[in-house]
């Protein structure tokens, strides 16, 4: 992982993000970490937008922990609740 201090990265930010495809570059203010560029693979911008927005992040750990205390459904029969449900051929 690359760091640089805030102050010390004037280059621009495309130079940035091509050092980032390699890997994560971290930009630091008095050593602290403030801001991160990271290679996105197999994400579009709804994904890596939805992974940092602090309420879906609730609405999904909310949902977990309401499914560890109360259970839930099993993937084939939300499929079938849907009409989702895989149709057999007789052969």
């Amino acid at each position: 992982m690359k760091t640089i201090e805030m102050k010390k990265a004037t280059a621009p930010l495309a130079e940035y993000a091509r050092d980032a495809r390699r890997e994560p570059f971290v930009l630091t203010v008095g050593g602290r970490p403030v801001a991160a560029l990271v290679p996105l693979k197999n994400a579009d911008i709804e994904t890596a937008t939805l992974s940092t927005d602090p309420r879906f992040l609730a609405l999904i750990e909310r949902s977990r922990s309401r499914q560890k205390k109360e259970g839930g459904i099993s993937g084939a029969e939300m499929r079938r609740r849907l009409g989702l449900a895989k149709k057999r051929h007789s052969a």
